[in-house]
C-alpha cells in the first residue's frame, strides 16, 4: 500500500478491520493516549510502509492533541506564554524525529516499530500512579524545555503513540505538577 491508487486495491473486510481498529485506537487514545500502539501495527499488517503507517498514525494523532491542547488552554490550566520554550523545542524535537525517520530504512523500521510497540505498551500497563502526591519542582526554563520539549517531542517525531503520557510523566516529575 505504498502507492496512492493500492488504496483502491485494498479488500473491503481490510477497511471495516481497519475501520474498526481505529475506532478502538481513538476510544483509547481519548482515555488514556496510546492509540497509535494499535493503528501503527494494523496499518503495517494491512501492507503500508513504515514510514507511511507513522505518518498516517501521526495525521490523525494531530486532531487528539489540537483538541486537548485548546482544552487545556481555554480552561486556563496551561498558561500558553510560559510554555513558548517549551512549544518551540518540542517543535525542533519532533522535526529532527520525523526528518530522521524518513532517512531509516524501511526494513530496519519494521524491526524497530514491534519493539517499541511492546516497550509502550508495557510503560502502560507498570507505569506508576503520577499526580498523587505533590512533588518538588526541579528543573526551570532552558534544561526541562530541553528534557521534555526536545527528547519527547523527538519521540514525538520518530514514533509518537504515548508522547502525551510522556509530556506528563516529564511535567509531573520535573516540574511538580500533580
Amino acid at each position: 500500500m505504498d502507492n496512492f491508487y493500492d488504496l483502491f486495491m485494498v479488500s473491503p473486510l481490510l477497511l471495516v478491520v481497519l475501520f474498526f481498529v481505529a475506532v478502538l485506537a481513538g476510544f483509547i487514545d481519548s482515555i488514556a493516549g496510546g492509540g497509535g500502539l494499535l493503528t501503527i501495527p494494523a496499518l503495517m499488517a494491512a501492507g503500508m510502509s513504515p514510514a507511511n503507517a507513522l505518518a498516517t498514525n501521526k495525521l490523525q494523532a494531530c486532531g487528539g492533541s489540537l483538541s486537548s491542547s485548546l482544552y487545556f488552554i481555554r480552561r486556563k490550566v496551561v498558561n500558553l506564554a510560559e510554555q513558548k520554550l517549551n512549544i518551540l523545542m518540542t517543535f525542533i524535537g519532533s522535526m529532527s524525529g520525523a526528518l530522521l525517520v524518513q532517512h531509516v530504512q524501511a526494513d530496519i523500521l519494521r524491526q524497530i516499530l514491534p519493539i517499541l510497540v511492546i516497550f509502550i505498551g508495557l510503560y502502560f500497563l507498570l507505569m506508576p500512579k503520577l499526580g498523587e502526591e505533590d512533588r518538588q519542582r526541579r528543573l526551570y526554563g532552558l534544561p526541562f524545555a530541553l528534557i521534555a520539549g526536545g527528547c519527547v517531542g523527538f519521540y514525538d517525531g520518530f514514533f509518537g503513540p504515548a508522547a502525551g503520557s510522556f509530556y506528563a510523566l516529564a511535567f509531573v516529575t520535573l516540574c511538580g505538577y500533580n
